[in-house]
């Protein structure tokens, strides 16, 4: 009897080992969340820099692209340097104002009196001027342009009446003129600007434009440029080496069902040049991608969610690369749990990102630029392979570290790919970049009026952040495409597409010749 009480003891204290294991493990779990979720509210966003960990200096020797130095601690030393700093950098003065801003000049002359000599009571000469220049701001104002068609008729049979055919307008028996329509575009979508804020904006004007009249005039601009931004798609975006990939989620107005609101998808293709097109779908799943890619040849740098493998599946010829910056997060996100393993990745990570902004500073084309990988970023890379390799076996599968090295391992192939040509970049940045507005939009407009509405505000925002990768003004060009796009040969909209419009401004005799 004795014997079995000592054993079925042993079985609840082991049973009660497991328990307290799996709650330790739970509360683990429970605490990184926490600690995630707080430093995505209120921490540092920014995910560069190797951090301070207690066990000193990370055991790596320096790598081509220059030695990891800890971050100090020591409050003096950082207060002497900064104080150096600011000693040695020298003023540079106040920025010139643009020369092509209109300007006008006004003279402020001394009094008669101060301009007669008191000693020979002669009348002083001018010998020169001081020029102070002020910078002013003039509200923006409307203005009516009134089109008066005179009617000719033959005065003595009273036959024949002509009248010249009105020019082409943006919006067919619509009062909005381009200038009007390409500010409500790029007020909207490129200053993400409420529409009932820019109502009240123009009732300050004195003039009254409900919202829901700005948000069909948004609605029949999109149907005018639709073609442009399939012709960018096709020829530019399709027609790039490589293309970055992204998705974020969008809120769109359905009265049919319940709840009202509906989450979307819109995703953003980049091309190499700095061509954007973006595109709705209610889910988040294969479907967009696949008609987006259908054709595509090259390399497509996404996020390794499951949502491309698909793709990759069926198309082939489209070669998956990865984006470092996601494994770094995974590495920054466990870094509370696991210091020491977490740091050290993080910092062979960051000699990678040197050795991309040294050759970036040196402007390095594509070819010397594979070489400068092959030659230092290649070794770091098999460092980083064979520690993952190391600490994979002492991590918990589920742990946040066994996560991150998880992560790193499975997308090995495709994280290390961008050495393998100097044209890929090291991360998926760019299709971030371009989803950054999107996020950012919504929180002022909320969501879409429609799905139509859903999928013409992609259209907009297609061409309304190309413009803005492309350092081109959104009104300037909008204005000049609305006024264009109907009388522009439909063999010609590639010439209206942001880089070939901004090419052909800058050289004008190159739309001749073509």
């Amino acid at each position: 009897m004795a014997a079995a009480s000592g054993a079925e003891t042993q079985a609840v204290l082991d049973e009660l080992g497991n328990e307290i294991d799996r709650l330790n493990k739970e509360n683990a779990a429970l605490r990184q969340r926490v600690q995630s979720l707080t430093h995505r509210l209120f921490g540092r966003r920014s995910e560069k820099g190797v951090p301070v960990i207690a066990q000193g200096v990370l055991p790596f020797e320096p790598a081509a692209a220059g030695p990891v130095q800890p971050e100090t601690t020591d409050e003096s030393q950082r207060d002497e340097t900064s104080e150096r700093a600011r000693l040695r950098r020298r003023h540079p003065g106040r920025r010139r104002l643009p020369a092509d801003l209109p300007r006008e000049r006004i003279e402020v002359v001394p009094p008669a009196s101060a301009r007669h000599c008191a000693t020979c009571d002669t009348a002083k000469v001018r010998i020169g001027a001081d020029i102070t220049e002020e910078l002013d701001y003039v509200p923006a104002s409307f203005v009516i342009w009134e089109y008066v068609r005179p009617k000719y008729a033959c005065g003595r049979c009273q036959q024949g009446v002509v009248q010249a055919v009105l020019p082409a307008r943006p919006i067919e028996k619509g009062r909005p003129g381009p200038g009007l329509l390409a500010h409500v575009v790029s007020s909207k979508y490129a200053d993400h600007l409420p529409l009932y804020r820019l109502e009240q904006i123009f009732e300050r004007h004195g003039v009254q434009i409900t919202r829901r009249t700005l948000s069909e005039w948004n609605g029949a601009v999109a149907d005018l440029l639709e073609p442009i931004v399939r012709a960018m798609h096709r020829e530019q975006v399709c027609r790039s080496p490589w293309i970055q990939c992204d998705d974020t989620t969008l809120d769109v107005q359905d009265p049919s069902r319940a709840p009202e609101i509906r989450t979307g998808h819109l995703w953003v293709y980049r091309g190499e040049l700095g061509d954007v097109v973006y595109d709705f779908t209610w889910s988040r799943n294969r479907d967009g991608p696949l008609k987006m890619l259908a054709g595509y040849r090259g390399y497509l740098q996404v996020d390794a969610a499951p949502t491309y493998d698909d793709v990759f599946v069926q198309y082939p010829e489209i070669i998956e690369v990865g984006c470092m910056a996601h494994a770094r997060r995974y590495f920054k996100e466990a870094l509370p749990t696991a210091a020491v393993p977490c740091a050290q990745a993080l910092a062979l990570i960051k000699q990678l990102y040197g050795i991309e902004r040294a050759a970036s500073d040196k402007r390095l084309d594509a070819p010397a630029r594979q070489r400068l990988r092959q030659e230092q970023a290649r070794p770091i890379l098999e460092r980083l392979h064979a520690y993952l390799q190391e600490q994979r076996a002492a991590a918990l599968p589920k742990s946040p570290l066994g996560a991150a090295i998880g992560y790193a391992l499975r997308n090995w192939v495709a994280l290390t790919r961008y050495a393998e040509d100097g044209r890929l970049k090291i991360d998926n940045n760019g299709a971030e970049q371009a989803i950054r507005p999107i996020v950012l939009g919504r929180k002022n407009w909320l969501f879409a009026g429609s799905e139509a509405a859903a999928h013409r505000t992609a259209i907009l925002c297609s061409l309304v952040q190309t413009c803005k990768h492309l350092q081109i003004n959104p009104f300037v060009y909008l204005r000049d495409v609305i006024e264009r796009v109907s009388t522009h040969p439909a063999r010609l909209v590639l010439e209206l597409t942001p880089r070939e419009w901004k090419r052909l401004r800058l050289d004008p005799g190159a739309q001749a010749t073509a």
